[in-house]
């Protein structure tokens, strides 16, 4: 019996990727199909950073084939390919980014810059190339979070070389000041000095650049909104009434300013007591969940307060290259891959198929 491309891609249509929850045709994540004789070689190339289920791709697709009557040797090579996606109308892309995402609160104290670079981390660790933006000009916490300090290096005194960390590469003003200066500043300064830090720095081929925005929905948040090339936003929040509350005026600011909300993390929705084990939703339950059914936005993840968290990233060592195999860390990278989807699914940039068009006085 003859194996045809048609039954491959018939079992195909069938098989539903875990992550995407979308069969892999649907999801073009089909490539090249070989017949040789009765033997298939089938090459796979997901739209997200994957090294944490390649495996288990793998292991899906080759059981799935396995059905088909006749069918001889199965060989499936499973790949990621993260391409650039559309940003902000009028908005200038950032050369050696392919995709932005921002990463933003409402409030302050729902642990934003800590869920920013775990994610951030979570990204790097699935196999994407990653750096993250500390964008909190007036609170810089980066830099103490990544275990970084000194000066950035510039070759041409013009701009500046990001500094890498774990494997990511970041930038922060609080590598440029002293870590007890403060930022007495306008907001016109902030938003200019936050332009220098992403415009100035040689990011190197990035797949995704993780902006940790400062907290808030105030005049500097909108006009950093408006001047970032967003690919999407991801709202952290706790499950509080009070938190929700203002993580819904962030969700509406990037809405105003056409960036696509990409999901809703929520941080400290349970807490486990480390003498007796109880789990108790001090926060509250929910709200994360009824905010996205609300604004039909996807629910990301929720991850617990938990003590390893805040220890990890005062240390240097977040959560993920802290404890990779981790509860915590396996939590962050399921995130990430969520995050990585909802970037995927949203519209490619297709701004470099155009001619661009001068005019000239004669």
């Amino acid at each position: 019996m003859t194996i045809s491309e048609q039954q491959i891609q018939s079992v195909l249509q069938q098989t539903i990727d875990p992550t995407t929850n979308k069969d892999y045709v649907t999801a073009k994540s089909v490539g090249a199909i070989q017949i040789t004789g009765n033997n298939v070689t089938i090459e796979i190339a997901l739209g997200y950073p994957a090294n944490s289920v390649k495996n288990q791709v793998q292991q899906q697709i080759t059981g799935a084939l396995q059905a088909v009557p006749g069918i001889g040797a199965i060989q499936v090579s499973v790949s990621s390919k993260i391409i650039p996606h559309g940003v902000q109308r009028g908005v200038k892309l950032i050369p050696g980014v392919k995709n932005i995402i921002a990463v933003a609160s409402g409030k302050g104290g729902v642990g934003k810059s800590a869920t920013a670079v775990n994610l951030a981390l979570a990204l790097s660790a699935e196999g994407a190339s990653v750096g993250i933006l500390d964008a909190d000009i007036y609170g810089p916490s980066q830099p103490q979070m990544l275990g970084i300090s000194g000066h950035p290096e510039s070759l041409d005194g013009k701009t500046m070389e990001p500094v890498l960390a774990h494997g990511i590469q970041a930038m922060s003003i609080g590598l440029l000041i002293d870590a007890e200066t403060p930022m007495v500043w306008r907001g016109p300064m902030v938003t200019q000095a936050l332009q220098q830090l992403l415009n100035d720095t040689n990011w190197k081929d990035l797949d995704y650049l993780v902006v940790d925005l400062p907290p808030g929905t105030g005049d500097i948040q909108l006009t950093l909104a408006q001047k970032i090339p967003v690919t999407g936003a991801v709202i952290v929040t706790t499950p509080q009434d009070i938190a929700l509350l203002d993580a819904r005026k962030g969700l509406k600011m990037f809405e105003k300013v056409g960036i696509p909300i990409l999901g809703i993390v929520e941080n400290m929705s349970t807490h486990t007591c480390s003498q007796c084990g109880h789990t108790e939703p001090i926060f509250g339950t929910g709200g994360g969940e009824k905010m996205c059914q609300d604004y039909n936005v996807e629910f990301l993840g929720a991850l617990p307060l938990d003590i390893k968290i805040r220890e990890h990233t005062d240390t240097g060592k977040p959560s993920v290259v802290a404890e990779p195999d981790g509860k915590i860390a396996g939590i962050y990278r399921l995130i990430a891959r969520r995050i990585a989807v909802k970037v995927a699914e949203s519209a490619e940039d297709h701004s470099e198929l155009f001619a661009k068009i001068v005019m000239e006085n004669d």
